[in-house]
């Protein structure tokens, strides 16, 4: 299952995401589903000023992330 999002996430929640307060990312789907996956996933799309951009999040059929790429 491919799910595709908006993000904006600004670098001073990303530090609570890396400090363990928040671990898991909700985030509402372009087509209205609400999802969440774990906020390390966004590891590698993180830049100076956050994370920015829309994202197509693939889940497998137990719902568990399988993986994230930038559109």
């Amino acid at each position: 299952t491919f799910i595709d999002v908006d993000l904006v996430i600004d670098a001073e929640e990303l530090l609570r995401l890396y400090r363990g307060s928040a671990r898991i990312v909700s985030a509402k789907a372009i087509d209205g589903r609400r999802i969440q996956f774990p906020a390390q996933a966004l590891r590698p799309f993180v830049t100076e000023t956050g994370v920015r951009g829309r994202f197509r999040i693939e889940f497998d059929q137990a719902f568990k992330l399988v993986s994230i790429q930038v559109l």
